[in-house]
């Protein structure tokens, strides 16, 4: 029994090693519509990012909101084109998770960690209660008043908490990247280092 169960975790093992190429690829391709489409917001309205970034009333009030702006929208943008491609995928990631830290810290760690408010979590917010108390009372408006069925065709209503929790796993799924690489086959990183090193 014992041989066995040697024998099957060395063939896990091996299969699991042979497919380390398709996880980075899954977490490549899952993470660049992310941050281009991050990237792509801030690059469009970028005056309006800045003055975000910058301004200490209703935006971050961070210092040097130019360039603090440019380098978040460069590391979302340049950093999707580069994940897409496998190219200098590791390097890639060290911005992009840079980015994710400042993130977390000074636009969500205020609010906790849920993205949404749900009371089954176990990081519920103490205002979570109220929020989906007000949740509710927008959707009796607006399924005596709206258009209820269209406004949901495709999805619930839901009461937005803007926490840690999406930038926590991107933040994860990149470190993931940084420590896996491109992967085999699947990314310019395999193709550059099989040519140029011995």
């Amino acid at each position: 029994m014992k041989t066995l169960i040697i024998k099957l975790q060395q063939l896990m093992d091996t299969s699991v090693q042979s497919l380390s190429s398709v996880a980075s690829l899954a977490l490549r391709l899952y993470l660049v519509p992310v941050f281009w489409i991050a990237g792509m917001n801030k690059a469009n309205s970028f005056d309006d990012t800045v003055a975000w970034f910058g301004n200490e009333q209703w935006g971050l009030g961070l210092p040097f909101p130019e360039l603090l702006a440019f380098l978040a929208t460069s590391a979302e943008v340049g950093g999707a084109i580069l994940l897409l491609f496998g190219f200098a995928t590791r390097w890639a990631t060290i911005p992009l998770m840079i980015t994710m830290v400042v993130a977390m810290t000074s636009v969500h760690w205020q609010n906790g960690w849920q993205a949404v408010h749900d009371l089954m979590s176990p990081w519920a917010s103490e205002n979570t209660a109220s929020a989906l108390e007000r949740l509710e009372k927008s959707k009796e408006l607006l399924q005596t008043h709206g258009n209820y069925d269209w406004l949901t065709e495709h999805g619930s209503l839901i009461a937005s908490n803007n926490g840690i929790e999406w930038a926590a796993t991107y933040l994860i799924m990149l470190f993931a990247l940084f420590i896996l690489g491109g992967g085999k086959f699947i990314s310019v990183d395999y193709w550059v280092r099989k040519r140029c090193m011995p």
